[in-house]
């Protein structure tokens, strides 16, 4: 994916928004969410998007807000909400496989209702040799879309940050 000047954003200089130095994979996301427009972001804060999370607060300056919320559910409701008053969509995160299987629901209601909703998932780390023992390995998925493929517009797990921006950018073309 490139932006305005032909570059793309993981190479391209940080954006005159930010708050910090771009440092980390997990600015990129920022980057993107702040591209795209999206005015609001919910979720249930989960250690394995921490990396995100930091960097929606000190590089993103906490803009576009973040909407904690107490459930994965609560988070993609509130989009699915967002959705619906505004026919834009609403950035949800939810965190590796129980925060997903938690949110599951929550997306189909938005399916149903036709309400377009962005979920990022999080799921524990890909290479074996950078889990922690026993929860990561309880807490990492292959497919973390697997659970709800059947009844979502797209879904894709990029295995490092250089997927993100293609994977993107082909869903908010559909």
């Amino acid at each position: 994916m490139n932006d305005v000047t032909g570059k793309s954003p993981h190479t391209s200089p940080q954006p005159a928004a930010s708050h910090a130095k771009r440092a980390w994979q997990s600015d990129v996301i920022v980057d993107l969410i702040k591209h795209y427009g999206f005015r609001y972001i919910a979720l249930n804060p989960g250690a394995s998007y921490r990396g995100l999370h930091d960097s929606l607060v000190n590089y993103g300056g906490n803009d576009p807000p973040l909407l904690l919320c107490q459930h994965e559910k609560i988070a993609v409701q509130i989009a699915h909400g967002y959705a619906k008053a505004t026919g834009k969509p609403m950035v949800a995160i939810v965190h590796d496989v129980v925060g997903m299987l938690h949110a599951t629901m929550g997306i189909y209601y938005a399916y149903l209702d036709r309400c377009p909703v962005f979920v990022i998932g999080a799921t524990g780390p890909m290479d074996e040799s950078r889990r922690r023992p026993f929860i990561d390995w309880i807490h990492t998925a292959n497919v973390n879309g697997e659970q709800l493929r059947h009844y979502v517009k797209w879904d894709y797990q990029p295995a490092s940050i250089e997927g993100v921006p293609d994977s993107l950018r082909a869903l908010m073309r559909r």
